[in-house]
């Protein structure tokens, strides 16, 4: 409702009003009126509009017919834009006795339009504009007739280690070259000088708002830009008003949308009367209001085009990284090598990073999401080797430790899709989970968890992940982009890891004579032993009861996933494509002593088929060492039978050494930065 002030007319005396645009005059015109005086015309100046109990009256009708005085109970003046001088605009009332065509008196209401407002890109469009309702600027809607501005969070490499160490101190100024990322928000006041130097305008938020986002003001003088507001600034009052100002101001975001955050910060421009005795305090005489949203923070499925691949270049991965960049060469993506700490054999560039995306109307940033393992800045390399334009944050835990399940690389999102009736146009994301809690159950952290939950707009869902000796959901599932005409309906195909489908090969293999066809029979013995495999027969695979029954376990685990997937994604079996893969079950070895668990955990028994890099139709594949028949590895001729009819073209990737080692599973030695969704995420509905 808007902001009302009573003014009461009198035909001995003019009166004298300011009307802010926004607020309203409730007009009084009967305390005034000359006795005996039962009607009444009224009309106003151009800028000024009139209502008579929430109905909008012209000039022309209400200045030349005579209304009964007892409809004046809820006269509204109401200015439509600023006056360009003092007493510029006026209301005229004529007083009128029974059956007299002349009025009895008359009474004016000199007002003096001014304008205090805040406009921001309103309609999600780039352009900085009024809204149709000045009322509206206060909410932020989803949807696509929703409104609201956009902020986006300051993912800058270069400002990290400021943004983290000195939150409470922020940088004073920005420069030029920066300013691109941040949203606009307009400052608007007009009307005449003389009116204007009885006031000031004060620019605020709340504390706890100005620690979530910074406004920089440029200055007149140079290209730099001045912080009025952020972390322990919660309030700036401009200098005196000599006369109208149109000042624009930037914004950016610091953090995220969290468990403890929503998302949302609001900004109000007050203007305050100032009192000419220093007796009398001052006077807020109007607020206008807007409030942004912060951009969440958008993960992206394998299904979505490569624009940029990241490598660990170890000496042990020589076979691996030329395979990649041939891959990379025929998708048409960019080839950034990254040298990382032999030590920690690029176990981060996926177990603790991801690629994701924020956007707004003007600008898409992409950055790297980092689940640390660490808390020196100084141990990330990645955001040194960032391509130009790439930023770069944190995610860290509690106590600043990261378990395997705890990290990003327990995150998978899926295709859009749609869910009994209900559109998921970014995806979802699928998180690993031990299902239920026990003593011995593993779970992604806390922090990590609440996190993904924020960002509202991929919808997570939780996958039963604590059988792997990993945790991490991309050891048993993946997705890969196909044609809606290929047969399923959909634009994607789900993969799933089958022991059954793998022990079904293997014996249709056994029954044609292959029997004696050896795993493992080209992979050196030191590098076996160190992995705790042998080279066996086809024979000898299948009559393992212990393996077999590891594999039983194992196919239950994937059952269960298998349902809450078709159910969770809405999907279909002809979505899904069972591929042949064994697990075997260890006990957990590479944690500390009081991490330890008499449970066993599953981990691929050959290198994992599911974990490969996807580029479009350009797939690459962890060579499984698989048996050979006729020269050929019959897994990776079973994969190429499922995949080639879909126009996939496999190429397995013979780098044992990356597979099973402490190096982890070697998609965690790439990383790969995509495209972003056509759909804005505004649009959406949560």
């Amino acid at each position: 409702m808007s902001r009302q002030n009573v003014v009461r007319l009198s035909p001995s005396t003019p009166a004298y009003a300011v009307c802010v645009l926004g607020t309203e005059i409730i007009l009084d015109l009967s305390g005034g009126a000359p006795e005996n005086c039962e009607f009444f015309t009224i009309s106003g100046s151009q800028r000024v509009l009139l209502s008579v109990s929430n109905v909008v009256i012209t000039t022309e009708e209400w200045a030349t017919v005579c209304k009964p005085l007892s409809d004046a109970k809820s006269v509204l003046v109401k200015m439509v834009s600023p006056s360009p001088a003092e007493h510029e605009d006026k209301v005229l009332v004529s007083y009128y006795r029974s059956g007299e065509e002349s009025p009895t008196a008359k009474a004016v209401l000199y007002v003096t339009g001014i304008e205090a407002s805040l406009e921001v890109d309103i309609y999600r469009n780039g352009q900085v504009q009024v809204p149709k309702d000045k009322q509206a600027k206060d909410q932020w809607v989803w949807g696509p007739n929703g409104w609201g501005p956009i902020v986006l969070v300051n993912v800058s490499p270069a400002d990290l280690g400021q943004r983290d160490n000195e939150a409470s101190e922020p940088s004073p100024c920005l420069f030029y070259p920066e300013i691109k990322n941040l949203s606009r928000m307009t400052l608007n006041l007009q009307g005449p000088s003389c009116i204007l130097k009885k006031y000031r305008l004060v620019l605020h938020t709340s504390k706890e708002e100005s620690e979530k986002a910074r406004v920089y003001w440029p200055q007149n003088s140079s290209d730099a830009f001045k912080l009025v507001l952020g972390p322990g600034q919660h309030s700036y009052t401009l200098p005196p008003l000599e006369k109208p100002l149109k000042e624009t101001f930037y914004v950016e975001a610091t953090e995220f949308p969290s468990i403890s955050f929503p998302g949302l910060i609001s900004y109000s421009v007050s203007l305050v009367e100032e009192s000419q005795d220093t007796s009398i305090p001052e006077t807020p005489v109007y607020k206008d209001t807007v409030v942004f949203r912060v951009a969440p923070c958008i993960f992206l499925p394998s299904t979505q085009m490569p624009l940029e691949v990241y490598l660990c270049r170890e000496l042990q991965l020589h076979g691996f990284v030329n395979t990649v960049t041939e891959l990379s060469e025929k998708s048409s993506s960019q080839l950034a090598s990254v040298y990382e700490d032999p030590n920690r054999l690029g176990r981060w560039l996926q177990d603790e990073m991801a690629f994701c995306y924020a956007q707004a109307p003007h600008k898409t940033v992409s950055f790297i999401l980092d689940t640390p393992r660490a808390t020196l800045l100084e141990d990330f390399p990645m955001k040194y080797s960032l391509s130009p334009g790439i930023g770069y944050v944190t995610q860290c835990t509690e106590d600043h430790r990261v378990a395997s399940m705890d990290s990003i690389g327990n995150l998978m999102v899926s295709p859009p899709v749609t869910v009994q009736g209900k559109e998921y146009p970014l995806g979802r994301i699928l998180i690993g989970s031990s299902f239920y809690p026990s003593e011995e159950s593993r779970a992604m952290g806390k922090p990590l968890r609440d996190f993904l939950y924020a960002q509202q707009v991929q919808a997570p869902v939780e996958l039963f992940s604590d059988w792997l000796m990993t945790g991490h959901v991309d050891e048993f599932m993946c997705f890969l982009p196909t044609d809606k005409r290929s047969g399923n309906g959909k634009d994607f195909l789900l993969l799933l890891a089958s022991p059954s489908s793998c022990y079904t090969l293997f014996e249709e293999k056994q029954k044609e004579g292959y029997g004696d066809a050896m795993l493992f029979g080209d992979v050196r013995g030191d590098q076996l032993l160190s992995n705790g495999r042998e080279s066996r027969s086809i024979s000898k695979l299948l009559a393992d009861e212990d393996l077999r029954k590891q594999n039983d376990y194992v196919e239950k685990c994937l059952r269960l996933n298998r349902t809450i997937l078709k159910s969770e994604l809405g999907l279909a079996e002809e979505d899904i494509l069972d591929v042949p893969q064994l697990f075997c079950l260890e006990k957990l070895t590479n944690v500390p002593s009081e991490q330890q668990s008499e449970k066993p955990l599953a981990r691929p028994y050959f290198p994992d088929l599911l974990q490969m890099i996807v580029m479009g139709k350009n797939l690459g594949v962890p060579k499984p060492f698989g048996p050979q028949i006729k020269g050929t590895c019959c897994l990776e001729t079973e994969l190429c039978r499922l995949l080639d009819p879909l126009g996939f073209k496999c190429t397995f990737i013979g780098d044992f050494d990356c597979y099973l080692t402490a190096v982890g599973d070697f998609c965690a030695c790439a990383n790969i930065r995509r495209v972003p969704f056509a759909f804005k995420w505004w649009n959406m509905k949560p």
